[in-house]
């Protein structure tokens, strides 16, 4: 059997290939983005398929829409971060076979191959499983950040991301329209160009929370785009004017759900629990400039993680930034390494 892991990540690749089960004769091959995976799909690489859905150029959605459209058969598993209940209603309407979340675990992936008659165990003489690719790099030194490196802080925050989405979903009863990860080491100045870009409304509030466990500290911090209030209230069902204390309520909400959810995820894949900080307003419907100016004293170099959160169908946008200390990056760069 031919069977295709279609993921943006090398490591969300390479971490499933290592789920799979040692005795299962099949010969894997890999797709970096839905075109690639398509691409092999057609050139008969995809009897069955692992397919992500947060990707670049296609994502898993555009994929299954692929194949129904041009009839193809092909089994497709979703091994993905969003696990919201809408996404699981779509990808199982154009036609997946199951859909699992990131990162899967081997007994996982066992029970639903077996469930689904495509594999049995059988006597332990493991076979080699053939990776095509040029996934299979020497590791680097754990002081650098390495675009593998990079790869791998990416994937951390793709399933945290989905963990965080799913929770805002269902507390608004929304479908919320999830990007990649942004993932750089930023020197002040580059953060603080980061900040701008990611603001595009005229007036932002903002909430920061610290956070710290074992080496690793930083802050969460949530920009709150002001056109995005009014849609949030009717989301969730506030009745009355939408006055200073209410939007201070709604925002703060927004900024425990997505901070909270996000730091698990992300603690439970490093094995390092967080302590978070009580939230601070930073500001309210100020420019992001004034709260660049206000709170410069804040950041400095900085290994950032940037997700724009949105809402399908509403005007409800949010920038969710985590800002890590540079002393944060070594401790995490060797959980990593012991990752890889």
């Amino acid at each position: 059997m031919n069977v295709l892991i279609c993921d943006d990540s090398g490591f969300a690749r390479k971490q499933l290939a290592r789920a799979l089960p040692a005795d299962w004769n099949i010969k894997l091959h890999q797709a970096a983005d839905g075109l690639e995976g398509v691409e092999q799909i057609l050139m008969g690489n995809g009897d069955l398929i692992f397919l992500d859905l947060t990707m670049p150029e296609m994502d898993g959605y555009g994929v299954l829409e692929t194949l129904q459209r041009e009839g193809l058969r092909n089994k497709v598993i979703v091994v993905s971060g969003d696990i919201q209940p809408e996404a699981y209603q779509r990808v199982m309407a154009l036609g997946a076979l199951d859909f699992i979340k990131k990162p899967a675990a081997p007994e996982t992936l066992r029970e639903l191959l077996r469930r689904h008659g495509l594999w049995q165990q059988s006597a332990p003489a493991p076979l080699p499983v053939a990776v095509q690719g040029s996934d299979q790099h020497p590791v680097q030194s754990a002081i650098q950040f390495t675009p593998e490196l990079r790869d791998v802080y990416q994937e951390l925050a793709n399933v945290a991301m989905g963990q965080a989405a799913d929770l805002l979903a269902r507390l608004l009863g929304a479908f919320v329209l999830l990007p990649i990860p942004n993932v750089n080491v930023l020197e002040v100045s580059e953060l603080h160009m980061a900040l701008s870009a990611a603001a595009e409304s005229d007036t932002l509030s903002a909430v920061c929370q610290g956070f710290i466990g074992a080496g690793i500290a930083g802050e969460a911090l949530i920009l709150f785009h002001d056109a995005s209030f009014q849609d949030l209230a009717r989301l969730m069902n506030h009745q009355g004017p939408l006055d200073h204390g209410v939007e201070l309520e709604l925002l703060m909400d927004t900024a425990n759900v997505l901070i909270g959810a996000f730091l698990r995820g992300y603690a439970n894949q490093l094995d390092t629990p967080f302590s978070q900080g009580h939230p601070v307003v930073l500001g309210q419907h100020r420019s992001i400039q004034d709260l660049i100016q206000t709170n410069q004293s804040r950041w400095r170099r900085t290994l950032a993680i940037e997700i724009n959160y949105r809402i399908q169908g509403h005007a409800v946008q949010c920038d969710l930034l985590l800002l890590f200390t540079e002393d944060s990056i070594a401790t995490m760069n060797h959980k990593i390494m012991h990752m890889l």
